[in-house]
């Protein structure tokens, strides 16, 4: 018996954190939405209780270290399961991208398990476990679009975001979210108005939307790495709706309505980029 379970990427429209609580973490409040490009998770038994852990990706560690072995290591306990796994994680997301990749290949495992193993957990449950590995993982355990609090781990499914065109650019570098965290300046950052971006995305209102979306840690990973604003400009002066930066970095993606345009776009970034994706949200509304 084998099962696959498609771990696909996130973007924030919105990323706000609000100040640092007693337990080192800040409070955010986010908007995410999935989008279609994805690793894809493979699991079958094995009758000795041992975890193996495979995958195409020179990048990722195949031990403890890495949140997918963890998730299968953490249900083994947590439930008593006798045998054992083998997990192949095939990469389509790039690694420490600020896109969720690893997390979301956590959850994906997390999922894939419930059924191999037959735990029935739902997946509030499952999210609860995944809290414990990683403040991403329970978002990535519903996906789609939802309302992000706590340190990531109250997920609130809202209206899906309205259908558009998203191309993501990978500069040439990986981010520390832990950094990024530590060099922010709460006081000092712009706050982007996440109550009014979750109104314009459950109303559908594409113009609104755009006008809403930021991330208050974009100016601090710019400031190490200047890359991302001229991604960005580039991006506007192409034609896009609107840029900004995912999660922490270094990842920047813009929106676009119309696919022509959106093929040019993708063309021109290729023209100086290795990483550019062109993708479609996963779950979206006609307005």
């Amino acid at each position: 018996m084998e099962i696959m379970e498609k771990a696909p990427a996130k973007i924030n429209l919105g990323l706000d954190a609000l100040y640092q609580r007693p337990d080192g973490y800040h409070e955010l409040e986010m908007i995410m939405a999935s989008v279609d490009l994805s690793d894809r998770i493979t699991v079958r038994p094995l009758t000795k209780k041992t975890i193996e852990l495979t995958t195409d990706s020179s990048f990722l560690p195949t031990d403890k270290k890495n949140h997918v072995y963890q998730a299968a290591e953490l249900l083994m306990e947590r439930y008593g399961v006798t045998g054992g796994v083998a997990i192949d994680i095939e990469k389509k997301i790039p690694v420490a991208a600020g896109l969720a990749g690893g997390s979301s290949d956590c959850a994906a495992t997390l999922r894939a398990l419930n059924q191999l193993w037959d735990l029935d957990l739902s997946l509030e449950e499952l999210a609860k476990l995944g809290s414990e590995i990683g403040s991403d993982v329970p978002y990535c355990i519903y996906g789609n679009t939802a309302y992000v609090s706590g340190r990531g781990e109250k997920v609130e499914k809202i209206a899906d975001i309205p259908c558009c065109y998203v191309i993501l650019v990978k500069p040439h570098m990986s981010v520390s979210t832990q950094t990024v965290f530590k060099a922010l300046n709460v006081k000092q950052a712009q706050h982007p108005d996440i109550a009014g971006l979750r109104k314009a995305v459950e109303a559908h209102d594409y113009q609104a939307m755009i006008e809403k979306m930021g991330n208050t840690l974009e100016d601090v990973t710019i400031l190490k790495y200047p890359v991302i604003r001229q991604i960005k400009e580039s991006m506007m002066k192409f034609g896009a709706d609107v840029a900004l930066m995912s999660g922490s970095g270094p990842t920047v993606f813009c929106l676009v309505k119309q696919e022509k345009r959106a093929q040019r776009i993708y063309n021109a970034l290729k023209g100086f980029n290795d990483e550019v994706y062109l993708v479609r949200m996963l779950q979206c509304a006609v307005e």
